[in-house]
């Protein structure tokens, strides 16, 4: 899951760049986003192939890709639009990105669930059920670092514990998170462009709702099939049963005024911004993240250590987060300028794969394609890059002829992260915890036969339902 992706929520280039109206994305070659592709790459192949060099050195490989991209750009468009650049992605979207993080991370992992549940198939579906509905409240990571826990200590005296872990992945690490710019980061960049807070509420839910149930439906059968086989579970429980308690509980009401912050600058706009080298920092933006900073520090000074040492809280998750998001939101400028060049730019033959002779986007195809590349790379990127494809205007595309298209590339990043391991930042957090506890995982590949066997289908009937139908 590269931990990189966990919150790997942000890289939304804004039209309000600096220096867009000199950078002609029309006349740049498709080498200025190799140091980009090449981050996405290292973020996909490297926690795979290479673990330890990964472990120990992604800030350092990074890092080279950043400069490889930076240097040469200052070198040839000049050093202000290369600070531009910098000063954007650290204004504009990374600081507003990171701090929401960290206040996510923080509070949710200041929330402890003791104790032991019986594993049957109405509580381990209780719990996915409660864990789908949080991932939109506390996010995808912070749900599944909450739950996954004690749903393996629930089901440790059973022989077949695979599935609840793959479905797990499914519904709280991925499917879950999309009802709100909360629960997952590309949505979250969908609000920093302009996209309302409850035009998401609103108009993912439906999708959001159809996948839960089938999949919760789904889950219950292939339990109740697994549990009433007469070797299921172990004649010693590692784990016996008892009662369960929550500790921490005050910080769900921390988790509540995030989220009121973050609607707080989506409605109030004072007109009133601060201008660093080019790049507006809005009243209302800058109260948030003060807000989002004070609850973080509140949320570690009030919870007590055992109960974030018995969730196993550790900061590494945000330190590579953060290293890793400085810089895919530096490199991936020239792409953006490149797609906003349309079909004078360099990406003319991908945008005429998503759009018809006339011009118009084929909703169908920026599901998929948004959904495939955000299970293999990383969803977050993806999202900004097709947002930015269909025109890269959050008012245009809420409402009117773009309004499916904006429902395709947000329901395909959410979504299709599930499809591998590496498709949305608690995926590969949630295998390793499992593999820990000595559930025997599918390898990478072993994965991808249960999610496309099963999440496959259900993205058809997607297609049908919301790309195809409306225009029957």
């Amino acid at each position: 899951m590269r931990l990189s992706s966990l919150v790997l929520p942000l890289l939304c280039l804004m039209p309000g760049l600096a220096f867009s109206a000199e950078l002609n994305g029309a006349e740049m070659s498709l080498l200025w986003g190799l140091p980009f592709a090449a981050i996405l790459l290292s973020i996909a192949t490297f926690p795979l192939f290479l673990p330890h060099v990964w472990h120990h050195h992604f800030g350092k490989i990074t890092a080279f890709w950043t400069l490889l991209f930076l240097l040469p750009f200052i070198a040839t468009f000049g050093f202000s639009a290369g600070l531009s650049t910098v000063v954007h992605a650290l204004v504009g979207e990374y600081i507003p990105f990171i701090i929401l993080l960290l206040a996510l991370y923080t509070i949710s992992g200041g929330i402890l669930l003791s104790g032991n549940l019986h594993g049957s198939p109405k509580t381990n579906t209780a719990i996915l059920s409660i864990g789908t509905v949080l991932a939109s409240i506390m996010g995808t990571t912070g749900a599944a670092m909450l739950l996954i826990r004690p749903l393996l200590r629930a089901n440790d005296n059973r022989k077949h514990r695979v599935h609840v872990v793959i479905f797990f992945i499914f519904l709280v690490a991925n499917i879950g998170g999309g009802l709100t710019p909360l629960g997952d980061p590309p949505l979250f960049l969908g609000f920093l462009k302009g996209v309302d807070f409850m035009w998401t509420v609103k108009h993912m839910l439906p999708p959001v709702l159809i996948s839960s149930v089938i999949l919760l439906v789904l889950f219950y059968f292939l339990d109740c099939y697994f549990y009433s086989k007469e070797d299921e579970l172990e004649p010693i429980d590692p784990t016996p049963d008892s009662p369960t308690k929550i500790y921490g509980k005050f910080n769900f009401l921390l988790l509540a005024c995030v989220v009121g912050a973050v609607l707080m600058s989506g409605l109030w706009k004072p007109g009133v911004s601060f201008d660093i080298y080019g790049t507006p920092y809005e009243l209302q933006n800058l109260t948030r993240d003060l807000i989002l900073l004070g609850l973080t520090i509140v949320s570690l000074k009030m919870t007590p250590q055992q109960v974030r040492a018995g969730n196993e809280f550790n900061w590494d998750p945000i330190l590579e987060v953060g290293k890793l998001f400085l810089g895919i939101f530096i490199t991936i400028a020239p792409v953006l300028a490149i797609l906003r060049a349309g079909e004078a730019g360099h990406f003319a033959p991908l945008i005429s794969l998503v759009h018809d002779t006339a011009g118009d986007p084929i909703n169908a195809r920026y599901f998929w394609m948004t959904g495939l590349l955000s299970a293999f790379l990383d969803n977050a990127p993806t999202y900004l890059v097709f947002f930015n494809m269909a025109g890269g205007d959050a008012q245009a595309l809420m409402s009117g002829p773009l309004f499916h298209t904006l429902l395709a590339i947000s329901m395909g990043s959410v979504f299709m992260g599930a499809l591998s391991y590496i498709g949305n930042a608690p995926n590969f957090m949630v295998k390793s915890i499992a593999e820990q506890r000595k559930v025997a995982m599918p390898s990478f590949f072993g994965y991808m036969l249960w999610s496309f066997g099963i999440l496959g289908p259900l993205f058809v009937l997607h297609t049908f339902i919301f790309f195809i139908w409306q225009w029957l």
